[in-house]
């Protein structure tokens, strides 16, 4: 919040209310003096009689005209500010329900705040120079005609009291006494009290690193519900309601809540509650913040609730700190959470609302892609972005930040759909990379040597994933599928025939990440394990916008076997768990198998692709050696790739190996070139890795090669 400038009118009261305690002050200082006229003048060490008189009797004492300089009469708002009534004394009274005891109180305490002077006067009066704030005692006697009166009024500074419980004052003890009684505490008024009175509109100092004041995003709302949503909550606003907005799009339930707010010309404060766990003195900080909102008249937005339902010791000690600040906040208060929860304030007459906003359709994230981008949005396929990257509302902002960052750098005023398209993939959640390998994706089409039905089957994939927008939403099929909406398929072959480049080049496609996962490893032993482990990943790529591309499939998804224990029942659960979360995910996953025929019929047909790997023939071993060499790597004559293609019968992942090898082993000989001997050789180390005998039949007549190195190694 901004400082508004102090109002004269607010001003005037408030000095005139000092005005009317200083007399109560100096009837006090007139009856001390009859009741004690042999007083010694220096009473209160060296504050003398005269002095106090000087003091109490100035006549600019508490005048408007003494603090002139800076008020003035402007009673206009700034953005966010709070509509102060012409008097924060009055509207304090009025918030909190105060006495006129409580006021004077208050008043008693805000005296030495604006005139030093003050703290001599409480001094003289309470006999020590030391004493420099006003204690219980001293209030008590200045506003109590009596005994009686005084017992009375010590109730005002109960701990649950008013003036004690929204902290509007302090109870200290200037001479640091031990367990002091409660009439020798001295009084202090609250930092943020005192700046309120004088008609600062500042968030509490101490509160302003903690809590964020929420305003409506000018993109405007893009939930299909969420204006008659933010309609019906605005005709609620008299239950003082809590309503709990559960979905992941953090940013969309916040611009939910600001625009009720903003209806209702009512401020929004947020708080996450993640800071309050573990915090020191929590409950103090909270109880301020409680203050402010019944100063202000604000909402309460609370963020990451979820972390309040862990079973740790500070996650439930934190928790009851939030429901008695739920008991105890009277206006208006959204709860965010992931999912929906259970009522908060069991047996409350305060009305509890639950609200789900799910993440934006293709539809929505295309629109609010143009809203944000405007004249930028021109000639960028935006369709297709909305349909391959589900972002939430603050992602796609971000990510447009990110996106004009980045054509800055390059002198550009504008973003590229490049731009924008690796925008996406940053503001993505990165929590999958603990959980699995992430591939940047690096072979385009031209790399790949497959036959022509597996190629066209690959770019059938990408354009589904492209156009899902125009079938789901625009041409209705969402109205007819709840479940299997994401992309679900199986690559499978003999390892090295191209599954993992295939699942590459549609990442490099789409511009989407993929993130390998090796199901051998997510597979345990122990009952349930399995089943944990496939649930954090499904979670966590919930939010990834990535391409899962599960390897060793036929280790978890292999044919169901006959339950005759209960290690076969669990197995067969496992599998079933496994195509449940992948019918669920709204993303692209790949399972890769070498095993076709290990695969469960049952799972395959439910799969939406299922590619088969062939081994390469001759001609595509051809086709994969001349793509296999960058274009910069200087091949020399000698090398007969027609020879290498139907002589050796090796998988396109053999054929990259041998082909780094022989480029490793030019480099280590000085060479200029890669020459067929270094093929050779290669083939022979890729052979006997394979655990391949070597014959002079396979070599041919360039098996010499191969004896003529061996000869020169040993000499």
């Amino acid at each position: 919040m901004s400082y508004r400038p102090l109002q004269r009118e607010n001003l005037d009261y408030l000095l005139t209310e000092l005005r009317r305690v200083s007399a109560l002050v100096s009837a006090r200082v007139e009856e001390i003096r009859a009741a004690n006229p042999n007083e010694d003048e220096f009473r209160g060490l060296y504050i003398s009689d005269e002095e106090v008189d000087s003091l109490l009797y100035d006549p600019a004492l508490f005048l408007a005209e003494h603090y002139a300089t800076g008020i003035t009469t402007d009673s206009g708002s700034s953005t966010g500010s709070i509509n102060a009534p012409l008097s924060r004394l009055s509207q304090l009274k009025r918030v909190f329900n105060l006495s006129s005891f409580e006021v004077d109180v208050l008043l008693i305490a805000l005296a030495p705040e604006l005139d030093l002077r003050y703290e001599k006067i409480y001094a003289y009066l309470q006999d020590d120079v030391t004493r420099r704030r006003p204690s219980v005692d001293l209030v008590l006697r200045l506003l109590c005609p009596g005994l009686a009166g005084q017992l009375a009024a010590r109730r005002y500074f109960d701990p649950d009291a008013t003036l004690l419980n929204y902290r509007l004052l302090d109870l200290g003890e200037e001479n640091q006494k031990q367990n002091p009684s409660l009439l020798a505490r001295s009084i202090r008024l609250d930092d943020g009290m005192v700046s309120y009175l004088l008609g600062e509109d500042k968030l509490d100092s101490r509160l302003r690193s903690l809590v964020e004041v929420i305003l409506p995003d000018a993109t405007g709302l893009i939930f299909e519900d969420a204006e008659q949503y933010v309609q019906r909550l605005v005709e609620q606003s008299e239950k003082n309601y809590i309503s709990i907005l559960s979905g992941s799009d953090e940013m969309g339930k916040r611009q939910l809540a600001a625009e009720v707010c903003q209806r209702l010309d009512i401020p929004l404060l947020l708080l996450d509650v993640q800071i309050v766990v573990g915090l020191p003195k929590a409950e103090n900080l909270l109880r301020l913040l409680e203050r402010e909102l019944h100063l202000r008249g604000a909402a309460l937005f609370l963020t990451s609730y979820d972390l309040l339902l862990e079973d740790t010791a500070a996650s439930q000690e934190a928790r009851k700190l939030v429901t008695r600040l739920l008991k105890d906040q009277t206006g208006l208060c959204f709860i965010s959470t992931g999912t929906g929860l259970p009522p908060l304030l069991a047996g409350s007459e305060r009305t509890e609302f639950q609200l789900r906003l799910n993440m934006p359709s293709y539809s929505e994230r295309q629109h609010l892609w143009e809203r944000l981008l405007g004249a930028e949005a021109i000639g960028l396929d935006l369709e297709g972005l909305s349909s391959r990257f589900r972002l939430n509302s603050g992602q796609i902002a971000g990510a447009i930040a990110t996106a004009r960052h980045m054509a800055a750098w390059r002198g550009e005023t504008a973003p590229t759909l490049a731009d924008l398209e690796a925008a996406c993939r940053s503001h993505s959640s990165q929590r999958l990379s603990s959980l699995a390998r992430k591939i940047t994706p690096k072979y385009s089409w031209s790399d790949l040597v497959l036959p022509v039905d597996q190629l066209t089957m690959l770019r059938e994939i990408c354009d589904q994933v492209k156009h899902r927008s125009l079938v789901y939403e625009k041409w209705g099929f969402d109205r007819k599928i709840s479940l299997g909406k994401g992309l679900n398929m199986v690559f499978a072959g003999p390892s090295g025939t191209g599954k993992t480049m295939s699942a590459e080049v549609i990442g490099n496609e789409l511009k989407m990440d993929i993130y390998k996962i090796d199901l051998s490893n997510m597979v345990s032993k122990y009952i349930g394990e399995t089943e944990k482990n496939l649930e954090r990943i499904f979670n966590e790529a919930g939010e990834s916008n990535a391409i899962l591309f599960f390897d060793e499939a036929d280790s978890i998804f292999g044919k169901r076997s006959e339950v005759k224990d209960a290690h076969d029942r669990y197995a067969n659960i496992e599998t079933g768990y496994l195509l449940q979360k992948m019918e669920e995910y709204d993303g692209i996953v790949i399972l890769a198998t070498n095993l076709r025929k290990n695969m469960d019929e049952a799972f395959v047909r439910r799969m939406h692709f299922v590619l088969e790997y062939p081994f390469p023939e001759e001609e595509d071993r051809f086709q994969i050696w001349k793509k296999v060499f960058p274009p910069v790597v200087p091949l020399g004559d000698s090398v007969d790739m027609r020879f290498i293609a139907r002589q050796f019968k090796l998988a396109g992942g053999n054929i990259k190996n041998v082909a780094l090898a022989a480029a490793f082993m030019a480099a280590s000989e000085a060479e200029q070139s890669v020459e067929m001997v270094h093929l050779i050789r290669a083939v022979r180390r890729e052979f006997q890795k394979m655990g391949k005998l070597i014959t002079q039949a396979d070599f041919g007549p360039y098996f010499s090669l191969l004896t003529e190195t061996d000869s020169k190694t040993i000499r």
